[in-house]
């Protein structure tokens, strides 16, 4: 790539670079873009990303992102309180949300475990999992984590934690492509695999 004319418009495509998924090429439209715009324009979109940084929550039940500590999820009166979704991350609940085949709540461990890449039960949250189960008089627990190993690893995991409260655990059906993320699933393949869930069997 080129160099560019201005050290602010370098510092600027470095920045949207820095986005996965972004290249360099990409990050410069976007950067000329936001130049041909007004200057309130721009200050609007940089201000709602810090604000978004600094006023975001994590539910405190479900750790989900959420305006405030409890997400509309977990707070409403229209969910099945008794049954949890186990999900990687928060893209998946939005995947999974999109199906409408699911009335639950969820629990984001925010990774699964994998020891190649140093992520071991106590860096995700499993714990709070597992303390979820009594006090929410839980009866049932799906795990739709990614098809991979190291998503077999959580799930087996998870399921061994989870056998000494008789919960009932179950998992998403296998209409899902080996290694594919839940956010790249098509929805009604989706919404399928979570309607004929089977028990999860160690």
């Amino acid at each position: 790539m080129m160099d560019l004319p201005s050290i602010l418009l370098t510092q600027a495509v470095e920045q949207f670079a820095s986005l996965p998924g972004v290249g360099k090429k990409t990050a410069l439209r976007l950067v000329l873009h936001l130049l041909r715009q007004s200057e309130q324009d721009v200050t609007r979109f940089a201000d709602s990303l810090t604000t978004l940084r600094r006023e975001i929550h994590y539910c405190r039940v479900c750790h989900n992102i959420s305006d405030t500590e409890i997400c509309p999820i977990c707070s409403s009166n229209r969910r099945d309180k008794q049954t949890i979704c186990v999900v990687e991350n928060i893209q998946d609940v939005m995947s999974i949300e999109n199906t409408g085949q699911y009335n639950g709540v969820y629990h984001v461990l925010g990774g699964i475990i994998s020891p190649m890449d140093g992520i071991g039960p106590k860096d995700i949250e499993i714990d709070s999992l597992i303390e979820r189960i009594e006090p929410e008089q839980i009866h049932e627990v799906i795990l739709a984590l990614p098809t991979t190993m190291e998503g077999d690893t959580t799930n087996f995991y998870i399921y061994r934690r989870l056998q000494p409260t008789g919960v009932r655990v179950s998992q998403i059906a296998r209409g899902i492509a080996f290694g594919n993320e839940l956010e790249y699933t098509d929805e009604i393949t989706l919404g399928r695999s979570i309607v004929n869930r089977t028990p999860f069997v160690g």
